[in-house]
C-alpha cells in the first residue's frame, strides 16, 4: 500500500492517475516527442481502478 501511494495519486475530482513507465532510462535512443509525451500522467485503467482504490483505503 505504501509503494502505491508513491505511484499513484487522486485528483480533486477523483481520478487516479499514474506516471508513465520507461522515463529514466535510455533517454538517448527515444524522440523528443516520446520522452515529452511520458512527462504527462495518465489515468489508472479502467479494470485497475477498483483494485487500487481499494489499496488506497479511499
Amino acid at each position: 500500500m505504501k509503494g502505491l501511494s508513491k505511484r499513484v495519486r487522486v485528483t480533486r475530482n477523483g481520478k487516479l492517475v499514474r506516471r508513465n513507465s520507461w522515463t529514466s532510462h535510455r533517454l538517448h535512443q527515444k524522440s523528443k516527442k516520446h520522452k515529452r509525451k511520458d512527462h504527462t500522467e495518465q489515468p489508472v485503467s479502467k479494470s485497475d481502478r477498483k483494485t487500487v482504490r481499494r489499496a488506497l483505503g479511499k
